[in-house]
């Protein structure tokens, strides 16, 4: 393996969410191995053959050569336009059933924690407050059901995690297949 991974502010641990691998393999872009492979979406009008190393990503490069972001901009309403470039095209996306979303706090881009179930989003009441709220906002006003979807969490359908980079509260929204 190579040195250590570039750091994202805004997905720390992309190896533990499983958008960034070891492996053996040539990266897209710099046509290098370096030992690490991103694994979850790149989207772009080219017809991209192969994946890309976490430096490619870091440095921007990968999305200029290819005209494509790793992340749609949904979501990130009300961030600046360095914030906006920062998390489409210079950061790991992550794998999500739906398309992913980027959620926002403290007019900043949150960081993606992880793919998480009940328990370990019931370790963050405020994100599940804040998801509890989402959900009845949305239509589903049955408070039985919503519990009963909350609880089975991790069950065919799961939360995405994130912890806001300015004052630390945690956030998400619900994915489901």
């Amino acid at each position: 393996m190579s040195s250590a991974l570039p750091f994202f502010r805004y997905h720390p641990d992309p190896l533990a969410s499983g958008a960034i691998r070891a492996a053996d393999e040539t990266c897209a872009c710099c046509r290098r191995d370096r030992g690490w492979i991103y694994t979850a979406t790149f989207y772009s009008a080219q017809d991209v053959s192969g994946r890309f190393c976490p430096w490619c990503i870091a440095d921007g490069s990968a999305a200029e050569r290819f005209a494509g972001e790793f992340t749609d901009c949904y979501g990130l309403e009300g961030v600046n336009e360095d914030v906006l470039h920062e998390v489409t095209r210079r950061t790991p996306g992550f794998h999500a059933w739906q398309d992913p979303r980027w959620l926002v706090h403290c007019q900043d881009a949150a960081a993606f924690v992880g793919e998480v179930g009940y328990a370990e989003l019931a370790a963050h009441p405020e994100a599940l407050d804040q998801l509890r709220t989402d959900m009845r906002l949305g239509g589903l006003h049955d408070e039985s059901l919503l519990e009963r979807f909350l609880t089975s969490l991790g069950e065919g359908a799961t939360a995405m995690l994130f912890r806001c980079t300015g004052c630390g509260s945690h956030l998400a929204y619900a994915d489901a297949s």
